[in-house]
Parts: structure tokens; C-alpha cells; sequence
């Protein structure tokens, strides 16, 4: 359950970033705030549901960070056409090793 939990929380935490650049977009209308603060605290809620449940919190944060990152990027350069390049992805990539490490570290 615990991995529901944060799979949950890092789809809040993702859906508050984009609100939070829509809202600060040239025109954007304050309404997305209200989205960008549910969001977050949906998102810290789930987090400690997630904890609450067993999952540890380096292993919990270090996914979080990993995937929030990954998925805003991607997600950012399809809804607002920013770059991402290949030195982008290769720091995706090195964010992704470095909390594979961390999970495969914590399993000892």
C-alpha cells in the first residue's frame, strides 16, 4: 500500500508543478494557485501515508525527487514546449541511479 501511496503523492506533487506554471504564465489566472496549493498538500499527505504504512524515508524522498523531476520535465516540454536535452537526460538518468542506489543500499 505504501507504494500506492507515494505513486499518488508523486502524481500530486507533479500536477501542483504544472499548476503552479500555469499560474505564473504571462495571463495566467490566479485560480491555478488554489490547484497548485491542494496539490502540494494532497501530495505531503500522501507522503506520510506512505511512510505511515513502512516505506522508508530515504527511499520515499529519493523516488519522490527522482520521479517529480523526470515526470515534470517530460511533462513540461510536451504542455509548454521547454527543452530538454540530452544533458537534461543523462541528469534524469543520474538522478534515477543515484535513488536506485539508495533503494538497493536500504535492502541490506
Amino acid at each position: 500500500m505504501s507504494w500506492l501511496f507515494l505513486a499518488a503523492a508523486i502524481c500530486c506533487e507533479v500536477a501542483a508543478t504544472l499548476a503552479l506554471r500555469m499560474g505564473s504564465r504571462p495571463g495566467g489566472r490566479p485560480a491555478w494557485f488554489a490547484a497548485v496549493a491542494a496539490g502540494y498538500l494532497a501530495a505531503f499527505g500522501l507522503l506520510t501515508l506512505a511512510l505511515r504504512a513502512g516505506m522508508g524515508i530515504g527511499v520515499a524522498y529519493g523516488i519522490w525527487v527522482a520521479c517529480g523531476v523526470a515526470l515534470a520535465a517530460l511533462a513540461s516540454r510536451v504542455l509548454f514546449r521547454e527543452p530538454l536535452t540530452r544533458v537534461m537526460g543523462l541528469g534524469i538518468a543520474l538522478i534515477a541511479g543515484g535513488v536506485l542506489l539508495i533503494e538497493l543500499g536500504g535492502a541490506h
